[in-house]
This record gives structure tokens, sequence and C-alpha cells, in this order.
């Protein structure tokens, strides 16, 4: 008996009929054209402007399209006999109603992240008169879509002199203030002299921000350009950044994998290091820092305790015995360092716990090191572009610089991690991480 028979005789009766390499040629294809219609119709972006029935609605034309597709590959292949139309309309239904309902899903999630402020679009709105409030208090009711307004900017010498609170710039300071708030999003809600939002679309492109105007405010300005609704207001994006929306989910996944699998697996000798600090010093277990995460957020970050009580106290009376430049700080030998705390300093040991802070968003693996407070205070605005991304318990200054005290040397490796930043990249620096972390180069 053949391997086709066997197979035969395993099928559903009169509806399958393909060798399993067949079925899974079209399984592919049918994939294949579900990820391009999918695409096409605009569903792998945000949904902030589509609606959640809109959504519904284009997965499943896309789905139906995708199974047309598949129907015409199996009748033109003369593949139709050895698959029956029943088994495709049944994969093309429930292919439908699993994506609907993840989109369903993902939707509540992600609203639900978005109205504790998680991972929002800061936004600043130009105009502060009756269409600028109107559409501030639009975002504000739609706090689920994930926009939080930061300021209006003047554009007129009497919105200046206005005495609003909100009012926290004019035009020619904007891009300065955008950086400084770690602006997205930057709303035109009254119209502007052409030159001037030429000229701020340039400077946004060059920075990452993206630039916004209320239609018929520039007509001529946006040709061709899609109108989106934010709520019920309508908007033009005139530029919007380049977003690999599957490159970071894919980077948030490998994250939460491998931090819940170190976690996991590095217990018991985390156990073993927290019985050592107990015993080695008195104090607690963990140091507990407040850092500043991506677009300025506070988190607090965890490491094994390293130093004696009171070590952030006593640090005021060796800043003369400091070996980095800027605003680090660093010294060799430091008086404060627990016996146990050198030895978990130099393996890099004492960072473990940060995979916490992966498993919990405030980090990721591979990234800038979380600065503090006082350190971002001294950063100036081409500086605080290290901020657009999760801080990592590693990155590319460690690998590459780590004993370097230049400060210039620290911000520059962690800006060009930011601009070119990779998957294949992270990769890279992870590989390196290992020898570095093995050669016991840690202070």
């Amino acid at each position: 008996m053949t391997s086709f028979n066997l197979y035969e005789e395993n099928s559903l009766p009169g509806l399958i009929h393909a060798a399993p390499p067949i079925l899974a040629i079209y399984v592919g294809l049918f994939a294949a054209y579900l990820i391009f219609f999918t695409s096409s119709y605009g569903l792998y972006g945000g949904f902030q402007h589509k609606s959640g029935m809109h959504e519904m609605r284009m997965t499943i034309q896309a789905t139906l399209t995708a199974g047309l597709l598949l129907c015409g590959s199996l009748y033109l292949s003369h593949h139709g006999e050895m698959i029956s139309r029943i088994v495709v309309i049944l994969m093309v239904a429930f292919t439908a109603l699993l994506l609907c309902l993840r989109r369903a899903i993902w939707r509540r999630i992600i609203y639900s992240r978005y109205r504790r402020g998680i991972e929002a679009r800061n936004v600043l709105i130009i105009g502060a008169g009756r269409v600028g409030h109107a559409l501030r208090n639009h975002l504000e009711s739609l706090r689920h879509f994930g926009f939080r307004f930061k300021g209006f900017i003047a554009l007129t010498e009497q919105e200046s002199e206005s005495g609003n609170a909100d009012v926290i710039g004019d035009v020619r300071n904007c891009l300065a203030m955008a950086r400084a708030l770690f602006i997205d999003e930057i709303f035109f809600s009254v119209p502007a002299d052409k030159k001037i939002v030429i000229g701020l679309v340039e400077e946004a492109r060059a920075v990452g921000i993206e630039i916004r105007v209320i239609p018929d405010l520039y007509d001529g300005l946006a040709w061709n350009a899609p109108i989106e609704y934010i709520g019920q207001f309508p908007t033009i994006p005139l530029h919007r950044k380049e977003f690999t929306i599957g490159s970071y989910i894919l980077k948030r996944v490998l994250d939460m994998t491998m931090s819940a699998f170190a976690l996991l697996f590095l217990a018991p000798f985390m156990l073993l290091v927290t019985i050592a600090i107990r015993i080695d010093s008195p104090g607690s277990i963990l140091y507990r820092a407040q850092r500043i995460g991506r677009k300025g957020r506070t988190f607090t970050c965890y490491k094994f305790r390293t130093m004696v009580r009171d070590a952030d106290r006593l640090q005021a009376g060796l800043e003369h015995m400091n070996e980095r430049d800027g605003v680090l700080f660093k010294i060799a030998n430091d008086p404060r360092i627990t016996r146990i705390g050198g030895f978990l300093r130099k393996y890099s040991l004492d960072e473990l716990p940060q995979f916490y802070n992966v498993l919990r968003g405030d980090m990721s693996i591979v990234g800038p090191r979380p600065p503090l407070a006082t350190e971002v205070e001294k950063y100036d605005l081409t500086q605080l572009r290290r901020l657009d991304v999760l801080p990592g318990i590693t990155g590319l200054w460690q690998v590459e610089a780590r004993q370097d005290p230049s400060f210039d040397s620290y911000i520059s490796l962690d800006t060009a991690y930011v601009e070119n930043w990779s998957l294949w990249l992270d990769m890279k620096i992870l590989v390196r991480t290992v020898s570095t972390v093995l050669s016991g180069t840690g202070t």
C-alpha cells in the first residue's frame, strides 16, 4: 500500500485527497495571500484612526479575498478535485473568525494600556483658539486612543500674551519644546504661513515627529493625503515616521520570553545571591532606584544591593574622586561597595533582577542604560534622543566602551543604537555581552 493510499484512508472521506506536501503548499499560499491583503488594507498599522467595526470588516474582506484567490489557484492547478470546496470555506470562515477575535482582544488590551498612560503618544497643538481647544477636549475625552495633550504652541503674539498657562511656547521654539517633552505628534489647528509649515515638517522629519493638520486649512499642501479620524476629528498627516511595528512586536516577544526563562532558570542562583548579600552586610537585598525610561517616564529599577546602607547619601562626599566626565559618576575601589558587591559587579550579576523590569515592560534586554533623573536634567536636547527607546540591561556602550570615562562617547553610542536599531543589531550585542560578562570587566 502506497503512502498516498495510507493518507487517503486516514482523511475525511470525500473532502481531502491531496498528499500532505501539496496541502501544505496551498495553506502557505493562502497565508501569503492573506498577509498581502491585510497589509494592503492597512491592518498592520495603528488602530487609533479606524473603528473596531471597520477593522473587523476589512479583516473579513481580506480573508474572503485571499480565499477566492486560493480557489482560483486550485482551479488553475487542476487540484480542485483533491481539496473539497467545503474545506476551503471552513478554513476561510474559521480564519476570519479567529482573526477578528484576536484583533478585538488586542484592541481591548491596548485601550487598557493607553488609559493607564502606557505607550501613549504625547501631543502638542499649534494654535490656542477655538479649534485648538475643541481638539484638546476631544483628545482628552478619548484617552483610550492613547493621545496625551502636553500644551499649546502659540502662532500669534496675541496667543503668546494671553496668559493661558497651557500655552508653553511659540512656533519659533516649537521643535525645542517638542524634543524636551518627548512629543510624538504636532497638530496644526489653525491656518499658518505655508513656509512655516513646510519648515516645521522638514525639521520634524529629521527628529521623527509626526505632523498633522486639520482639513480645509491647508488646501494644496497635502494633495492625495488620506484623511484620518481621531475620534470624530478629521486630520491629515503631512509626515509620518516609518515604524516597523512587526520588528518591535517581535522584539517585545523576545524580551518577554528571554526574561521569563532567565528568571525561571536563574532562580536557584539568585536565591544563593540573596543569602550571600544577607550574610555579608546589613540592609535590604534589592536596591531600588527611580530611573528614567522611554520618553522620560519614571520607573523603579531593581538591582541586587552591592553597596552599604545609605550609599546614595555618602556619594556627595566622594564627588571629588569621580573618574567620569559629564553627568556620570564612577570611582575605582569605591569604599561603599561590599565584599559580595564587588564580585556581583565584576560579572554584572547585580543586574539580574532587571529581568523583572523587562517582563513588566519598563525595560528591554538590549537598549541604552536607564539614567537617573539628576542625569537627565543635565542633558541637552540632542542627548534626549537616547530616551526614545526602552532602556536595556545591556547595550552598545556596554560592549563597545564600558570602561571609557567619556560622557560624549556614552551618549554617541546610545544615540547610534537608537538611530540604527534592528533585531540583527540586538543579536550582535547579546552575543558580545556574553564575552564581556565572562571577562569580568564590570566595576
